[in-house]
């Protein structure tokens, strides 16, 4: 009989369902007798014991749906070791509740974070698989995280639809995609939704430079210009900030995002009509794409696999192509950042993409 505890933790995005879904076909098609865990809403369902019972009916039919069904919520690593507000150790309550269920092994679906809390759970003597779930795609160890992809086909439908009222009206365009330390669904969406101007956190913008680019344009007889800008892009100017001058501008609440910021200092500059599009929370929500679902399956097949071989301690990462086992070791407390020099960069300029610089 196997034992195994499941969760989802952080922001949902699209395949969580379809990964949980291909770890339980695994281990059922391996004749195993399994019970399966469902702790709700991420760590906070492990800390205070609230789960439920699974059975196959309950990942029946769930490959094409969105969301988790097991809920999900923010536990931040950071606090994960302070007590509550009633004193609750919640590391030694993860560990007392994996032990009083008997679990052979805890399955958890999450980002950054999430791993980092998962990786301490290994250091506490848990058996842990893990899933590499985040639209960011920021993951380190691995070359894709699931959700990202489905992301992306948001990310770029909405700056797609933009193109046809930015032309119309001969408008600038900025569309805010989600993103807030690292640039990877900004750089895919952009570029896939055919962006002039992107903007990511990892390459900080020169005003002056956009608005060069703008001009650019419309000398070359371009009637509108579109900006894909992710969330935590951030000018050059305040990238040169400390870290506390810049929190404490960010709390000023002069602009509702970054992108309104940009919008008042173009029109400032120039007198020109700038609109801004806001997708949100869309860009993660909705069905899985086809990509999403056959990738999300793979990785929790062989999550499957791993516990069926009593290996633990990894995540379930993909690398040149393959799918591969990482130690959580190597992954908890790293992200996987846009480097400026990176190859797609370097061609999206080569196509005239401007990002500022």
């Amino acid at each position: 009989m196997k034992r195994i505890g499941m969760l989802t933790s952080g922001g949902d995005c699209q395949a969580l369902n379809a990964a949980m879904r291909g770890v339980v076909k695994t281990l059922v098609n391996d004749k195993q007798k399994v019970e399966i865990y469902g702790f709700l809403d991420g760590y906070k369902g492990l800390i205070y014991g609230n789960f439920r019972m699974l059975t196959g009916n309950d990942f029946s039919g769930i490959l094409t749906k969105g969301g988790t069904i097991l809920g999900s919520s923010r536990t931040p690593f950071k606090t994960i070791q302070d007590p509550d507000e009633n004193g609750l150790d919640k590391v030694e309550a993860m560990k007392q509740n994996y032990h009083k269920l008997q679990l052979d092994c805890l399955v958890i679906l999450g980002g950054n974070g999430t791993h980092k809390t998962a990786n301490l759970l290994r250091q506490e003597g848990l058996n842990v698989v893990t899933l590499p779930k985040t639209i960011d795609n920021d993951l380190w160890g691995t070359d894709m995280t699931f959700g990202f992809q489905s992301a992306v086909n948001v990310a770029t439908d909405a700056i797609d639809c933009i193109h046809t009222t930015a032309a119309s009206h001969g408008r600038v365009f900025i569309v805010e995609v989600m993103g807030h330390k690292v640039g990877w669904l900004t750089l895919n969406a952009g570029m896939a939704g055919g962006a002039d101007i992107i903007l990511i956190p990892e390459i900080p913008y020169d005003i002056d430079k956009v608005i060069e680019k703008i001009e650019e344009r419309e000398k070359n007889g371009s009637r509108f210009t579109i900006v894909a800008v992710a969330e935590g892009a951030i000018s050059k100017e305040d990238a040169a900030l400390s870290k506390k001058d810049y929190k404490k501008k960010l709390a000023s609440k002069k602009y509702p995002s970054v992108s309104y910021e940009i919008a008042d200092r173009i029109l400032q500059k120039t007198g020109r009509e700038v609109r801004v599009t806001v997708p949100g929370h869309t860009q993660r929500g909705g069905s899985p794409c086809p990509y999403d679902r056959v990738f999300a399956s793979r990785l929790g097949a062989e999550a499957g696999k791993l516990i069926l071989d009593g290996q633990y301690g990894f995540m379930v990462g993909y690398k040149n192509r393959e799918i591969v086992k990482v130690p959580l070791e190597d992954v908890a407390g790293k992200l996987k950042m846009v480097s400026p020099d990176a190859s797609i960069v370097k061609e999206a300029k080569l196509l005239g993409i401007c990002f500022g610089d």
